[in-house]
């Protein structure tokens, strides 16, 4: 099971361009099974409106970003989960949608926002799903959600083999958090961040590159430069995620005991 990750700058509010750019790039790999792409990469990060964020957020799969990923999940007969702005009804939230060979496999709604994202979209209201992607067992966070451990765990508990993480990180803490993420749920993660910098509302922002994807141990498997756009493709064994034994004695999951962390 190939696992990729495509990091790159996208251009601000341009989606037709960030789309060319993906479908350039991804076409260019097609043994890789599983895609994993940064969080809002149709639309670029910060807004400086809501009237703005508006503009640019479709529904999912109807509008044109859907279609186009849909065509190019088939073309590839590939997997591809990547970050967008979605409009249903009244309200836009920070997703990320899953395509497989053509088919929309399902979202999620980023649960815990980040900053000003708390000003323009509103939180998903369902938990963090696992979706079966090339019968791997794949479980949805995005950004922020990597500082809630309650996040990966609930992930892991729901049987996910792979930790898909979009992402537009600027705090420098995530990376080396998601070792750890790694360790405490015996799972591979594969966090596909941005690089570049944007200044939309009179503050600017830097985004830490580094993508990297991890194995169960915390070991990362690759990464990429905290400034530069690159892209990894790794291998991995899904089912020995399924593992979650550190000795004969101790699980990881079968040892918790939830009764006593309610607080």
């Amino acid at each position: 099971m190939k696992i990729g990750i495509y990091q790159f700058d996208p251009s601000w509010g341009k989606k037709e361009v960030n789309l060319n750019k993906i479908k350039g790039k991804l076409s260019r790999h097609p043994d890789v099974d599983i895609w994993v792409l940064p969080e809002l990469a149709t639309t670029g990060y910060q807004i400086p409106s809501q009237e703005a964020i508006n503009e640019l957020a479709e529904p999912f799969p109807t509008g044109d970003t859907g279609k186009q990923l849909r065509n190019l999940s088939n073309e590839l007969e590939a997997g591809i989960i990547i970050g967008v702005a979605e409009k249903e009804g009244g309200n836009i939230y920070n997703s990320s949608v899953v395509f497989e060979n053509g088919r929309y496999i399902g979202n999620y709604r980023k649960v815990h926002l980040y900053y000003e994202e708390k000003k323009y979209f509103k939180p998903g209201k369902m938990s963090p799903p696992v979706l079966n992607i090339k019968d791997v067992k794949v479980g949805l966070m995005i950004c922020f959600d990597w500082i809630f451990p309650e996040t990966a765990r609930t992930l892991a508990i729901k049987g996910a083999q792979l930790l898909a993480h979009p992402a537009n990180l600027v705090l420098p803490y995530c990376q080396d958090a998601m070792l750890t993420r790694s360790i405490e749920n015996k799972v591979f993660t594969a966090t596909a961040n941005r690089i570049g910098q944007e200044n939309k509302t009179g503050e600017q922002m830097t985004f830490t590159g580094k993508s990297q994807i991890t194995d169960l141990k915390g070991k990362r498997l690759d990464s990429l430069s905290e400034n530069e756009e690159g892209m990894m493709k790794v291998e991995i064994n899904p089912k020995k995620a399924e593992d979650k034994s550190i000795n004969k004695y101790n699980n990881l999951l079968k040892d918790r005991r939830s009764s006593l962390y309610e607080l």
